[in-house]
């Protein structure tokens, strides 16, 4: 006869919720897997710096594994450069439903101004105008190099990168010493200390060998070194698009490796993992549709964000390559159908910062892909709120493909909050829930995941992509 020890233990862990590291719950053979994802993910990470540096490597990424350009069974969509559409045509007719992930590729960083470059005491700067919320202090006394593009008048594209390379110089927003920075910076609120004015690039203190009487010698040698390398002048910063990030690779953290720290990461770690899925899923059941958008950071405006319909657009369009003639509610019957994944990170519980924290309820590092029913702030404002079917549902195919999640939310209630495209694409009417790996630092120059997340994450999407009914 049991004991009671023995009974009250097999009643615990046949009722109560235990979650358990991901790093307890996989084979070695998995545990190798998650170490090669980690390893082409530091790679793409690394190179994929701004949202068409993204969709470039995405694309390269893309044709390797046989999709088209041209409509197929598998194939894709550039939308101005910016964003991207990934299709994989199911057993199912796309007016069945379709399994939709969307993700975002555009990330916090400084955009250089219409008007840039200036002179002042004999240093050149860059003024920048913030994308994004940031922590302004972050930005300085760091090194950061200028990622971009700038289109000419005749609509030649000159692609340019200054940071990346060893051998290139960097950029920096410079601080303000400690020994005088009591007033202007000590004595007030963090958010104050250093105001978004003063976040400029100095590039440049040599003078242009002349006449010392003329003004701005420093601005000007800064122009002749742009015209001579890439053939700019001062009027090309109108039509430039040009982001200041943080320069170098993304990293290995900790002495047992097992994180990687590195800039983007929200959101380009979903985007990572949902390409890495949607390229190994072959004849689903459902149609595909995998988005990588632009523009979530600053709420998703613009025709390259979520709030854009071009999406009705990909589906209308897709409709048609599968013989249907879409007429009145065809595209919306379509989404009403449909099952989607709002790929987008969530904040991981830092240990020193417990007081924002719900314990309870919020995710942890290494415990696998985070399942957020509900994002928002305060009284669930401006969040989708996932129904209790779809996590039922969810959950089951989560379960029967090994998939470690943890379900969580983003702190304390009156703490503050979050949102995500889910909001966006459930006007649509599709059922629709965030789902992503935590990060610590999230929005930082250099955020930290956990390599065991990010798998799981993969893991995830992909099982998804794959699910039947």
């Amino acid at each position: 006869m049991a004991s009671r020890e023995e009974a009250l233990k097999e009643l615990k862990e046949k009722l109560a919720y235990t979650p358990k590291p991901v790093w307890d719950q996989v084979k070695e053979e998995e545990k190798e897997a998650i170490e090669r994802l980690a390893e082409d993910y530091r790679r793409f990470l690394s190179v994929a710096k701004t949202e068409r540096e993204c969709v470039e490597a995405m694309v390269a990424l893309l044709k390797r594994h046989e999709f088209s350009e041209r409509p197929s069974a598998r194939f894709y969509q550039v939308f101005r450069g910016k964003s991207l559409a990934v299709f994989v045509a199911g057993k199912k007719p796309p007016y069945y439903g379709l399994r939709l992930i969307a993700t975002h590729i555009d990330s916090p960083r400084l955009d250089l101004k219409l008007h840039p470059l200036y002179e002042d005491l004999d240093l050149a700067f860059f003024k920048t105008h913030y994308y994004g919320g940031i922590k302004k202090y972050h930005w300085v006394a760091r090194p950061l190099a200028l990622h971009g593009v700038v289109v000419k008048p005749d609509g030649s594209r000159i692609r340019i990168v200054i940071g990346e390379d060893p051998k290139d110089p960097v950029l920096t927003v410079c601080d303000l010493l400690p020994h005088l920075s009591r007033k202007v910076q000590g004595d007030k609120k963090l958010s104050e200390a250093i105001p978004g004015e003063k976040l400029n690039l100095l590039v440049g203190g040599l003078p242009l060998v002349g006449s010392t009487e003329d003004k701005e010698r420093v601005k000007l040698s800064v122009l002749k070194l742009l015209h001579e390398k890439y053939g700019l002048t001062e009027e090309d910063f109108v039509s430039a698009e040009l982001e200041a990030v943080p320069a170098g690779p993304a990293l290995e953290v900790g002495l047992d490796r097992a994180f990687i720290g590195g800039y983007g990461q929200d959101d380009r770690i979903c985007a990572f993992a949902a390409l890495a899925a949607v390229l190994e899923t072959r004849e689903p059941v459902y149609s595909t549709l995998v988005l990588f958008l632009d523009k979530e950071e600053i709420g998703s405006d613009g025709n390259t964000g979520a709030k854009s319909r071009f999406l009705e657009k990909l589906v209308y369009d897709y409709l048609k390559i599968w013989g249907v003639s879409p007429q009145g509610d065809t595209v919306l019957e379509t989404f009403l159908r449909t099952r989607a994944v709002s790929g987008d990170v969530t904040a991981g519980m830092d240990p020193h910062y417990l007081e924002v924290h719900e314990k309870l309820n919020d995710a942890r590092m290494g415990y696998g892909v985070v399942l957020t029913k509900y994002t928002g702030h305060g009284g669930k404002y401006m969040a989708n709120d996932a129904h209790a079917e779809y996590m039922a549902w969810l959950r089951r195919v989560f379960s029967e493909a090994g998939v470690v999640y943890q379900a969580a939310s983003m702190g304390k209630v009156d703490e503050g909050g979050g949102g995500t495209v889910a909001k966006y694409l459930a006007l649509y009417g599709m059922d629709i829930v965030d789902l992503g790996p935590p990060l610590l630092g999230m929005h930082s120059p250099f955020e930290v995941a956990h390599k065991a997340d990010l798998y799981m994450t993969y893991k995830a999407y992909r099982t998804f992509l794959s699910a039947g009914d």
